[in-house]
């Protein structure tokens, strides 16, 4: 039994990843006492924003940082931002930005709904969002013909959200924006590189602190020091209603020196196992075919992929198969992007001892029944 159970909630086999919709992540136990240490005592905000600020930019190599409350209220606050330049009138009338330069170029196919749509998160911050080319292709030039006298970026989307295809690589749409004496920006709430993309020449980058790094919800904004300075200003504006707390920021600290010290090639080495061990078990399930897939951002992160094979009972979808696995007790949440194309897929990652195996006798027990 833990904590959930003694609430009357069913427990979780997290066979999703690190995901919003199932708390995001687990952390550990060094993170879980600063938070804890964080809460139970006192500090100026203020004075720990700006501390917190140069000992993240220690882990990613840029000028200064900002912790947020999480990947979304970072990306609303970068284009707050950038919309007001620090402006204390224009942040006041925030997210009215009427009157100003306010347009943020992104690619079509990076106008993506990763559990909320990131249109809304550019509005929230006063932009305006432009889409660039097509869903399946765009060309530089529709890149530089969206930008204009109102526009204040250029945002880049690292996600398996996004469409892989066609996208113009982040160094194009980099010098497109440097070119132009534009900003360029990007959101990475779950890439694992931290120092990669403020090297790659990004003006600002976005990441979340519970996904990857296992921090307490949390994250962040890395890179240039005006940039990053206006960011915090808003805190007296619209990022009132977005505010981080002590605890939050304690604990992502904690967290980011953890992560420095783990051993990342281990690690995917042992979910890469996972994989292997679940391909296996559900290839061995009569109607049921099973295989290993890697992120389609690109990461080293593999995924066990499944799907209906010839001589299935009838009657059987992977719809079907996917509500009885949220059905049961404990519930096993596999990610389903891919359910209108009959794939579930099960990410290791956060599965503890024993839910591999679980996972593999619910599947069973599905198709026999």
């Amino acid at each position: 039994m833990g904590i959930y159970q003694d609430l009357g909630l069913r427990r979780v086999v997290n066979a999703s990843g690190r995901v919003t919709v199932l708390g995001v992540s687990a952390f550990s136990d060094r993170v879980a006492e600063a938070a804890k240490e964080g809460g139970q005592s006192y500090v100026v905000v203020e004075d720990l924003m700006r501390r917190a600020g140069e000992l993240i930019s220690r882990h990613t190599g840029a000028e200064d940082s900002c912790p947020t409350s999480c990947a979304s209220a970072a990306i609303a606050l970068t284009v707050a931002a950038l919309v007001t330049r620090g402006r204390w009138s224009d942040m006041m009338r925030l997210p009215d930005s009427s009157g100003l330069p306010n347009e943020v170029v992104l690619q079509k196919g990076h106008s993506i709904n990763y559990g909320a749509p990131m249109a809304t998160m550019i509005r929230l911050g006063g932009g305006v969002p432009v889409e660039a080319g097509q869903a399946n292709e765009v060309r530089p030039e529709d890149i530089e013909e969206a930008i204009c006298g109102r526009t204040v970026a250029l945002l880049y989307v690292k996600s398996h959200h996004c469409v892989q295809k066609g996208m113009v690589a982040p160094e194009v749409m980099r010098d497109i924006a440097h070119a132009h004496g534009l900003p360029f920006v990007m959101d990475c709430a779950a890439e694992e590189d931290l120092r990669k993309y403020i090297a790659l020449g990004a003006d600002a980058v976005m990441y979340s602190g519970a996904k990857a790094i296992e921090a307490t919800t949390s994250g962040f904004v890395t890179g240039r020091a005006d940039i990053v300075a206006n960011v915090r200003r808003q805190y007296a504006g619209i990022g009132r209603a977005m505010k981080v707390g002590k605890e939050q920021i304690v604990g992502l600290l904690a967290a980011l020196d953890q992560y420095d010290a783990r051993d990342h090639e281990a690690e995917a080495a042992a979910n890469e196992a996972k994989v292997d061990w679940l391909v296996g078990a559900v290839n061995g399930i009569h109607g049921l075919r099973a295989e290993k897939v890697r992120d389609e951002a690109g990461r080293a992160i593999y995924r066990c992929r499944v799907s209906l094979r010839e001589g299935a009972p009838a009657g059987i979808t992977m719809q079907g198969v996917n509500e009885r696995l949220r059905a049961g007790d404990p519930i096993v949440w596999a990610r389903t992007e891919f359910l209108n194309l009959g794939k579930i897929d099960f990410d290791p990652r956060p599965m503890l001892d024993g839910d591999k195996e679980l996972v593999a006798e619910r599947l069973r027990e599905i198709m026999e029944a």
